[in-house]
């Protein structure tokens, strides 16, 4: 089967799905706002005005700061530059909001994107790299924000026990990743492998162990050559929640009649930026999280005493800006002369030569350590040989 061939196989698969998903959100949006009051958000985005460009300025910030990110997850042998990264990073995320179950391909569009300027597998793996520590600052950002709430804010019973359970299960994953790091386990590939073992699980784990055990080896030798690096990496994904936070504290205050004192308005945006967090690795899937940010927010805002409504409208106006990025990110493809069809074909055969290098290397890994050693041989058959 041709790499065009398994493309279009892949989005016929995928395809009906994204809509069905989308459609889903659309009426979970439509019914959170009829539910809010469609008058009393106007009225709300109506008191944020000008704000907008406040709210535009701060979420400049994520976009920088993971680009960056990125650059720094390069081998010596290639680099990146930042404008080139920023730009890759504003196409992929475009891709990713525009397109049904755009998950799939908004990260190989960024590798594909500056594929005239990085070798293909050096901007996949640093990517694969990237998003790894973007994982664990998320986990760092999640236990404290979930941690924040417990202690600040007295909660109905189910969600104290849900936000007990996400500390835990966050914990847990931190706690293997570490152990993981440190032993260089594989529990990815691992698991993956054990899968693959059972009838059941055999068309799963086709095509997908070389490639991740690919990844596992990159985090590996990243992190083995280039230790000094971690914390400075980890800082900048922290910047990007750090916006986040800021970004929310804008709107909060440009939207309120009475927006409260300094410090309790920054820990409700703090744990308001770490419930969308949830909200976006659960529902990665669902295009810009329509109609289940809406709900999400506007039950933690409620919560919080800050009313349904105003849940709602943080996450429409959150919407706006996604929509004025990959605005953006889309002029960014016109100028280059590309377009989203093209880039998302791009991001496929992407995808697909990563998984033929990643399973050759690993071909290559499976050789090396089945190759019989020599003198091992010679021994063998001097022993096993007549007297």
């Amino acid at each position: 089967m041709s790499k065009q061939t398994e493309g279009q196989s892949a989005a016929r698969r995928f395809g009906p799905a994204g809509v069905f998903f989308a459609a889903l959100g659309l009426a979970l949006f439509g019914y959170f706002v009829w539910k809010a009051g469609p008058e009393k958000i106007w009225a709300q985005i109506a008191a944020l005005g000008a704000g907008f460009l406040a709210v535009l300025a701060v979420s400049a910030v994520r976009p920088a700061v993971r680009a960056l990110a990125w650059t720094r997850c390069f081998e010596s042998a290639h680099a990146l530059g930042f404008r080139e990264a920023l730009r890759a990073y504003l196409v992929g995320d475009a891709l990713g909001s525009l397109m049904p179950l755009g998950i799939v391909v908004s990260e190989p569009a960024k590798a594909a994107f500056v594929r005239d300027r990085v070798p293909l597998p050096s901007a996949l793996a640093a990517l694969a790299v990237e998003n790894l520590f973007y994982m664990l600052s998320v986990a760092l950002f999640i236990f404290a924000g979930t941690a924040a709430m417990l202690l600040s804010f007295p909660l109905p019973q189910r969600l104290r026990v849900a936000s007990f359970a996400t500390l835990s299960v966050v914990l847990l994953v931190l706690l293997i990743g570490c152990v993981a790091v440190r032993r260089k386990w594989r529990p990815l590939s691992g698991a993956l492998r054990l899968v693959a073992g059972r009838g059941w699980g055999r068309r799963l784990a086709e095509g997908r162990g070389a490639k991740i055990a690919a990844i596992e080896d990159r985090v590996y030798g990243f992190y083995g050559r280039h230790g000094a690096r971690f914390l400075p990496i980890l800082a900048l994904e922290g910047c990007f929640h750090l916006a986040g936070v800021a970004e929310v504290y804008a709107t909060l205050y440009f939207i309120l009649d009475t927006p409260p004192a300094f410090g309790e308005l920054a820990l409700a945006a703090f744990v308001l930026e770490s419930v969308n967090r949830i909200i976006n690795v659960i529902f990665k899937f669902v295009p810009m999280r329509v109609g289940i940010d809406e709900a999400g927010t506007g039950l933690f805002t409620k919560v919080l005493k800050f009313g349904t409504t105003v849940g709602v409208t943080l996450a429409i106006i959150r919407k706006a800006r996604v929509i004025v990025w990959t605005a953006i990110g889309v002029a960014v493809l016109v100028r280059r002369g590309l377009s989203l069809r093209s880039i998302a074909r791009e991001a496929q055969e992407a995808t697909i030569a990563a998984a033929e290098v990643a399973a050759a290397t690993d071909t290559e890994r499976l050789r090396r350590t089945n190759a019989p050693d020599k003198r091992a041989v010679i021994i063998k058959e001097e022993l096993i040989a007549p007297r």
